[in-house]
């Protein structure tokens, strides 16, 4: 019997691998009551009359409150980021004290603090109420993942930069508003571009905090969906969130991928 080489016994392995998968495919395809899976997840009325009020005021209301909390994250974590970096110890610590304890919180959690918490130990109400604090909890638990990000960025940009910055007779403070920070905003993009898809899909944690009708993001309108109108009792309009999330997340995670194969060519 002849003895297989190297190259034909990972040729074999593929084809009996690929072969495996095609089966569990078939065998899936064919348990499966596609019946039942149309009447619950496609529902024809509901696909027809659903898109509407999912587009102008789950996604609105999605892109909206996403913009908010990466900007109010950003602000905070360009802050905490200089702390990290800062040569004052004290300022060290408090920033990395910060960063990591948010970063070991569950986002709900924070946001649900930040709602019901708060307001009972301090008698302070957020800004925006329920749906404001809920905003506030995402921006800090944002802002603490983002910071590490822009510390990065910010160690990687050249010292020779900073060294030619200041043989100009730059401040270090002007040194890192106009040399290091706009360099370390273009070396982080594409991990700052994935922190917003991520925000687009944690705003669906609001759903939580509650908010009028008005202020419903995608999945809270999906949710009151299944229990009123077209898709009533049925998953439709969860499957046209799911939709539509796919169609504002793919072409960003795809951007990410494009700015990040970018940078390796110019690097």
């Amino acid at each position: 019997m002849p003895t297989l080489t190297r190259r034909q016994k990972a040729t074999a392995t593929q084809a009996s691998l690929y072969l495996v998968l095609i089966v569990a495919v078939a065998l899936a395809a064919f348990l499966i009551d596609w019946t039942a899976v149309k009447a619950q997840f496609f529902n024809t009325e509901g696909l027809k009359h659903n898109w509407g009020e999912l587009i102008t005021t789950g996604v609105k209301n999605t892109a909206i409150y996403t913009i908010i909390a990466f900007a109010g994250g950003l602000v905070l974590a360009m802050t905490l980021a200089l702390m990290k970096l800062s040569p004052i110890g004290l300022y060290r610590w408090l920033a990395t004290a910060y960063i990591e304890f948010f970063r070991g919180l569950p986002a709900l959690i924070v946001m649900l603090a930040m709602a019901f918490g708060v307001p009972i130990a301090f008698h302070w109400q957020p800004p925006g109420g329920s749906l404001g604090a809920g905003l506030i909890g995402l921006m800090m638990v944002a802002g603490a993942y983002m910071a590490e990000t822009l510390r990065a960025g910010i160690q990687a940009v050249p010292k020779g930069q900073v060294e030619a910055a200041r043989s100009l007779g730059m401040s270090g403070s002007r040194t890192m508003a106009s040399v290091v920070v706009p360099q370390a905003i273009r070396i982080v993009i594409p991990p700052l571009t994935n922190e917003f898809v991520l925000l687009i899909k944690d705003t669906s944690l609001l759903f939580i905090i509650g908010a009028t009708t008005d202020q419903r993001e995608l999945v809270t309108v999906a949710r009151d969906m299944q229990s009123s109108g077209f898709s009533a009792g049925t998953a439709t309009s969860l499957t046209m969130a799911a939709i539509l999330y796919l169609v504002i997340t793919l072409p960003l995670t795809r951007l990410v991928a494009y700015l990040e194969k970018k940078q390796q060519r110019a690097r």
